[in-house]
């Protein structure tokens, strides 16, 4: 039964291209939890607004990203794929937990500082209060599990503190989400700076494989990879960029740390990083031809976006009104 089931909510944001990283960090691994749990997977186009965008490419993105969703193998009838603007309670939940949130709290946020110093022409209210968003996100659809990467758990902390506080006022209203600590995706660093992670913000374009990167340019940029001054194919600590690629290869072709060593033993980077490149580019071959039917289905993906926004407001206003009954707003007249 669907209802037996917990519920897991997700997201991801509607700016820049989508890359490896994305994929094999967390959308593969969306497509197995939603065997698991009541999926709610979320196009985040409003946490996307605290830095400016142009308008018709942010609809161009959040559109892309959805069908991205269902390419990627997430099935729009088992899951509740949509957009964060098509609910109207995430941002009306997020005003009330605004008044049960606490100044110092923000101010603790590690991400609006890192935010702040990257865009200080546009130090704006929406940056430092994106916590509370994200925690109305999370609680209108009373998430058991949140699958989050380290440099969001800081911001699922401050998710739980405000659902307690609000609980241990008005009693039992939101559900208390836990870290998603099962199977986690492979953590895919720059190709040009394995201490980083792989980010479809990057400015250097090739330390990022996209989605949507044609075959040539796949292992192009693999071959331009970082690596060191060795020709040992060695996963260690002190060989950062060797070990990245061996993990991108890992998560392509299910292989073990020891296979991989095993399989370019006495073979040079060469060889290596062209194996790294062709086995990303038979994995995204599926997805990048799925993507481009679907993208041709404007009935299709406009009906799915119709229905589960549908499916989500439903699920979202009920815990609404349940918080605007629980403050004191006056009942609504039917």
């Amino acid at each position: 039964m669907e209802d037996e089931k917990k519920t897991l909510f997700s997201g991801m944001q509607a700016t820049g291209n989508l890359t490896l990283g994305n994929y094999f960090g967390a959308l593969k691994n969306w497509v197995t939890l939603s065997d698991e749990y009541n999926c709610f997977y979320c196009v985040v186009d409003e946490h996307s607004i605290t830095v400016r965008q142009d308008p018709a490419e942010l609809r161009r993105r959040a559109r892309a990203l959805l069908t991205l969703y269902i390419a990627a193998g997430l099935d729009p009838e088992k899951n509740c794929i949509y957009y964060q603007s098509h609910v109207s309670a995430h941002a009306e939940l997020a005003w009330i937990l605004n008044c049960y949130t606490y100044m110092g709290e923000l101010q603790r946020m590690t991400q609006f500082k890192d935010k702040s110093s990257k865009h200080a022409d546009n130090i704006n209210a929406g940056l430092f209060t994106y916590p509370v968003l994200m925690a109305a996100d999370i609680l209108l659809f009373q998430a058991d599990v949140v699958p989050v990467g380290i440099d969001q758990m800081q911001h699922l902390e401050l998710t739980r503190d405000v659902a307690q506080r609000f609980n241990g006022i008005y009693g039992d209203v939101f559900t208390i989400p836990e870290a998603y600590l099962g199977k986690v995706g492979a953590k895919i660093m720059s190709l040009q700076d394995p201490a980083k992670k792989m980010s479809k913000s990057d400015e250097n374009p090739n330390a990022s494989i996209y989605l949507m990167d044609d075959p040539d340019t796949i292992i192009r940029k693999f071959k331009r990879a970082v690596t060191d001054s060795d020709s040992e194919v060695r996963y260690a600590p002190e060989k950062p960029g060797v070990s990245n690629l061996i993990d991108i290869y890992r998560a392509a072709t299910g292989k073990s740390i020891e296979e991989v060593e095993r399989e370019f033993d006495g073979k040079g980077y060469g060889d290596f990083k062209l194996a790294v490149g062709e086995s990303v580019v038979s994995v995204l071959k599926p997805l990048q031809d799925r993507f481009a039917e679907l993208s041709k289905d404007k009935t299709y993906i406009d009906n799915i976006i119709k229905i589960n926004a549908e499916r989500a407001n439903y699920v979202a206003t009920k815990t609404l009104r349940k918080v605007q009954k629980k403050v004191g707003f006056p009942e609504r007249i039917r």
